[in-house]
């Protein structure tokens, strides 16, 4: 058999081009997911917003304000310029899917999405934002420069693959890493999947099955996960007869995932990502059609050079800010502190780890409005467990940001989430932006008098118990996260 080393080098288009594609995709529902929230979220009569975020930056930073907090908006305003920014996003990302002016759409792509993710505030604390962010500008250098796509595919330079790669690599390794370093014991102990199906913020209905099956498979599926986030990424260095199939595992891996729960854009660009480190013998070999592809020698002197500098910029600072994740006395460096800071507010140059520890109870908050101070009725968010007969929902990739900040809020002290508390005006003003946001609105008519926020221990219901109720949940009241409060703050 013929070595790798000894074979020629496999061109990357085929994978490339896919990579390319679903990150239109994923700007796609990026934009059109934010464009049906943002009213309700960060605009005017929103929950928190923008222009009012904007002005007190301005009023505390002064013209530092335009680093700190970069967006167009300064230039623009917010109203109506958001769902204008969403609606450009939306048109850019489809002709990014159709090969037209790929790296403008891409550079564009970027300016927007990280104007709206800096006005956004807690509602864009997503690690999966600062991925699309960083993914995009990458991205620009891996398609070719002209404003029409080459009929053939083209193979992107060496330098802007190893960058996907070295992200791809951060973004597992810091995942498998941050779980064992944390000290969290149900990492450790392989027990953590016996807890996340049902305390993961937004499950799928496959969450309660996958709830349901034995400990020693959940404790087998973790360490499974720990083998591919520690050792695949590990491979991606790798000949292909190595690193193809360590890619193929993280694939599986977001499959899995996705399946379980609803993670936005997440899966779908992770997948991206691991496509554009398949070669195209790879793609051969599972019978697909691989065209011959433009070397990147086509590519201009000015693209090459800039490569180069932005290559050495990435891997250096990103290599810096991931140290101090690691290492607390890098953490302390006045270099890492200064690099953090200074790249910080443009969210591309970053570092990963999802669920470094695991939540192993699900408080969840019921937002109840009366009109009397006695006959309490719930709100219903579109996919946050509510009815506890009603199945969990499918949501990615659109994702319901309010519904994701209330799973946070649940384990945050009310006055660190003091917003739920501007949630709690706007549903008694009866704004209809916000009420938007919700899949029932109990007082159709007029707005509550007294509106109240109710914390409910929230669990699974075992095979017998649904069987019997007919619920997928079932909970158990814990306390008042707001307790009864009126426009007039006169409570019942």
């Amino acid at each position: 058999m013929e070595s790798d080393k000894a074979r020629p080098a496999s061109s990357f288009a085929t994978g490339t081009g896919l990579f390319i594609k679903l990150l239109g995709v994923c700007h796609a529902a990026a934009f059109g997911s934010l464009w049906i929230q943002q009213a309700g979220l960060i605009g005017p009569g929103g929950i928190l917003p923008a222009g009012q975020f904007l002005d007190l930056v301005r009023e505390v930073l002064g013209r530092k304000g335009w680093l700190e907090v970069p967006t167009l908006c300064w230039l623009t305003g917010t109203h109506p310029a958001i769902a204008i920014l969403c609606a450009l996003g939306c048109v850019l990302s489809v002709l990014l899917v159709c090969g037209v002016a790929q790296a403008p759409c891409l550079a564009l792509l970027w300016a927007l999405y990280l104007s709206l993710a800096s006005v956004g505030q807690t509602f864009f604390d997503f690690q999966w934002d600062a991925l699309l962010l960083e993914t995009t500008l990458i991205a620009i250098f891996m398609v070719p420069w002209r404003l029409r796509a080459p009929r053939e595919p083209y193979d992107p330079p060496f330098m802007a693959r190893a960058l996907a790669a070295w992200l791809l690599f951060r973004l597992m390794f810091m995942s498998g890493l941050v779980k064992l370093t944390s000290g969290d014991p149900t990492w450790r102990n392989l027990t953590a999947l016996r807890f996340h199906f049902e305390t993961q913020p937004l499950p799928s209905p496959v969450a309660w099955y996958a709830h349901q099956l034995p400990g020693w498979f959940q404790s087998a599926a973790c360490g499974v996960m720990f083998v591919i986030e520690l050792l695949a990424p590990l491979c991606l260095a790798m000949p292909r007869r190595v690193r193809n199939p360590a890619v193929v595992s993280i694939i599986l891996l977001q499959v899995a995932i996705a399946l379980t729960g609803s993670y936005a854009f997440f899966n779908l660009l992770t997948i991206a990502i691991c496509l554009a480190s398949l070669d195209d013998d790879w793609w051969r070999s599972i019978r697909w059609g691989v065209q011959p592809a433009i070397p990147d020698s086509a590519d201009s002197p000015a693209k090459r050079t800039l490569l180069r500098w932005f290559a050495a910029f990435s891997v250096g600072v990103t290599f810096f800010v991931n140290a101090a994740e690691i290492s607390p006395r890098a953490a302390n460096s006045p270099i890492v502190q200064f690099v953090g800071q200074s790249i910080g507010p443009f969210r591309s140059f970053n570092t990963y780890g999802l669920f470094a520890v695991m939540t192993v109870e699900r408080p969840e908050l019921i937002i109840q409005g009366s009109s009397d101070g006695r006959d309490w009725r719930d709100y219903a968010l579109p996919y946050k467990p509510g009815d506890l007969a009603r199945r969990p929902s499918w949501a990615a990739p659109h994702q319901p940001r309010l519904d994701w900040q209330l799973w946070f809020a649940a384990f945050t002290p009310p006055e660190r989430a003091t917003w739920v508390k501007t949630l709690c005006e706007r549903l008694l003003r009866g704004d209809p932006d916000v009420l938007a946001l919700f899949s029932r609105n109990p007082f159709p008519d007029a707005p509550p008098r007294y509106l109240r926020v109710a914390r409910y221990q929230y669990e699974f219901t075992s095979f017998e118990g649904r069987a019997r109720t007919g619920n997928w949940w079932r909970r158990t009241p814990i306390d008042f996260y707001v307790p009864p409060v009126s426009l007039t703050d006169s409570t019942p």
